[in-house]
């Protein structure tokens, strides 16, 4: 049985700023760092093999502040960076500020752009896109690591991993609409004989 652990990026600093990053690259806030930490306790004692994250440096920061913490997995394990974990790409809002958006398009139209399956913010990517690109990275590089039976750490992004936990949980486009990721909380996933399961 392999272990497989999700957890989205700590607080960044246009996070709290309240604005769309998408691929902007944008560093962890001081409490972006402090979540970061607490996981990174959460986590100490499980050995993990293989990290995962994205191109961008919030979710790198946090796989090394975790692994940092990590007294089980010794010094070499194997970091793969990839685009394809990437946040989703928020398009012409990238930069701006929610509250402001929500002024100028209607707060119905800002929560379609941010929370529905297939509707992309204008020049953006859907949930739909997304997941076109962050699901074959999964089942290609994720899921044979699990199947070798290592203890894998993810470290991504809200919409990255909304698309990924869709796939793993059966979640339908409706439901997906509800479903939030916090920041810096992890996520614990048990894999056997070819199933994957959610862990509490």
């Amino acid at each position: 049985m392999a272990r497989l652990i999700l957890v989205r990026h700590g607080q960044s600093v246009w996070n709290a700023a309240n604005r769309f990053t998408g691929w902007t690259d944008v560093d962890l806030s001081e409490k972006g760092v402090e979540e970061a930490d607490e996981a990174g306790l959460q986590l100490a004692d499980i050995r993990f093999d293989v990290v995962h994250t994205s191109d961008l440096i919030r979710a790198q920061r946090t796989a090394e502040i975790i692994m940092g913490h990590n007294q089980a997995s010794g010094d070499d394990v194997p970091t793969r960076y990839d685009w394809r974990l990437n946040e989703r790409h928020y398009g012409a809002l990238q930069g701006l500020n929610k509250a402001e958006t929500a002024e100028k398009h209607g707060a119905e139209q800002v929560h379609v752009w941010r929370r529905s399956y297939d509707v992309a913010p204008p020049e953006g990517e859907s949930l739909e896109m997304t997941a076109q690109r962050t699901i074959p990275y999964f089942i290609d590089e994720i899921v044979p690591d699990l199947e070798g039976g290592l203890n894998v750490l993810v470290s991504a992004h809200g919409n990255s991993l909304r698309s990924i936990v869709m796939h793993i949980e059966g979640i339908s486009p409706e439901e997906i609409v509800s479903l939030e990721i916090p920041t810096g909380e992890p996520i614990h996933y048990t894999y056997d004989e070819g199933v994957i399961s959610r862990d509490g």
